[in-house]
């Protein structure tokens, strides 16, 4: 069929990725209403942190997520990823809706503690979406799903950036981010547990053809999920493909989620732009950057339709685009003054959107090197590079500070 069983899965997974990046960034535009001392909104609580503590508790959910990195993917590829994503996601969305009244009980302490702990639960969606790739994606279309599935991350940020400033605005105030996003959750949860399943082996209403496309492609023919053997430590440590993949991944993020958390406060702040136009100009980076996933997917399938191009020559050839061109452009944005407003948010929109180009590249490569593996290589990158993600507000906070000071 032209819409199957594997589709539906990747757009629940795209949900999914979705709803997770917009539990993770309501806070760097909630933060900037929290803490405005010029807000003519006097009813809801401000709060006064310097920019080392906003940079802490915009760092504090990878201070958990890191550590369930690599457990995610194990138990995802042992028991399944349905389950490990319902409780993880429907658990994370009720503390989404506990936020404001944590940050008013317990200050910045508390509110903390729970974006640790929602980075805690939040650890596992990646190496568990790998694991269901592995599982769905025929090896053909493991790239142009793969990247469906993780441009839901590019529109939940957008989403989220672009209503944040409307809601901060609105008689809701800034708790109303929380409460939006969280609800959001429990109406994902549901179709979730309707409609998802772990392999297509324990799918109930996939048609026969479709699942021995599925299993053929992949080189199994499956009547239950699959039992991976012992996890391959030592050969996964020592294998140089592999390490490289980690380095790449890891200085991918620093430069994602410095921008990812400080976009919205560079609006404000250097930019001088009102919350609400901030919130929007945040948001457009990644509306682009969703846009050009899909572009890549077809200059993909134009490229596999070549004899002379090879799959390996199709990963470089798109991590290369999706590093090389942000690097330039994020240098020049540091020469670009208050004056030049329009040229920083050119700069900073192709600066995030053309590295969407990473999707077809290191982003799915964990599948290429071990289909079985997959989501425990997820883990063990995304862990490495979430060390990253949590330094990075961190080394912005200092630096702002220092030269402050």
């Amino acid at each position: 069929p032209v819409i199957g069983s594997r589709h539906i899965q990747c757009f629940l997974c795209f949900c999914c990725l979705s709803l997770c990046y917009a539990l993770r960034v309501n806070l760097s535009v909630a933060i900037v209403a929290m803490t405005d001392k010029n807000s003519t909104k006097s009813n809801f609580e401000e709060f006064d942190w310097d920019e080392g503590t906003k940079s802490y508790l915009l760092s504090s959910f990878f201070w958990g997520y890191i550590l369930t990195q690599i457990p995610g993917g194990h138990i995802a590829q042992k028991y399944g990823a349905k389950t490990l994503l319902l409780i993880g996601i429907t658990l994370c969305s009720l503390l989404t809706l506990l936020t404001p009244l944590a940050a008013s009980v317990g200050g910045w302490k508390l509110l903390f503690a729970v974006r640790v702990v929602q980075g805690l639960l939040q650890g596992s969606v990646h190496p568990a979406t790998h694991a269901m790739l592995a599982k769905w994606a025929p090896v053909e279309e493991r790239g142009s799903l793969g990247t469906f599935c993780y441009s839901g991350s590019q529109f939940g940020t957008v989403l989220m950036l672009a209503v944040s400033g409307y809601i901060a605005d609105s008689s809701a105030g800034w708790p109303g981010i929380f409460y939006v996003s969280g609800a959001m959750g429990f109406v994902w949860a549901l179709f979730w547990f309707l409609f998802a399943a772990s392999t297509p082996a324990e799918h109930k209403s996939i048609t026969n053809e479709e699942k021995k496309l599925i299993e053929n492609s992949l080189g199994q023919v499956e009547n239950k999920p699959q039992v991976n053997g012992p996890t391959p430590w030592l050969n996964i440590f020592t294998s140089a493909p592999f390490i490289s993949l980690i380095i790449v991944h890891c200085t991918h993020m620093w430069g994602f989620w410095t921008l990812l958390t400080q976009i919205p406060n560079y609006m404000k702040n250097i930019l001088g732009v009102d919350i609400k136009n901030s919130a929007l100009l945040s948001s457009l980076p990644y509306a682009v950057m969703c846009l050009l996933s899909f572009f890549f997917i077809y200059l993909s399938k134009v490229l596999a339709r070549k004899d002379n191009v090879s799959l390996s020559f199709n990963r470089k050839f798109f991590n290369s685009i999706g590093h090389w061109i942000p690097m330039v452009s994020l240098i020049a944005l540091g020469y670009v003054t208050k004056e030049h407003a329009t040229l920083a948010v050119v700069l900073l929109t192709l600066t995030v959107g053309i590295s969407a180009a990473t999707y077809l590249g290191f982003q799915v490569n964990h599948i290429d090197l071990s289909p079985n593996y997959a989501g425990t290589l997820m883990g063990i990158t995304n862990g490495a590079a979430n060390v990253m993600s949590a330094l990075a507000p961190l080394a912005v906070g200092f630096v702002v500070d220092d030269v402050v000071s």
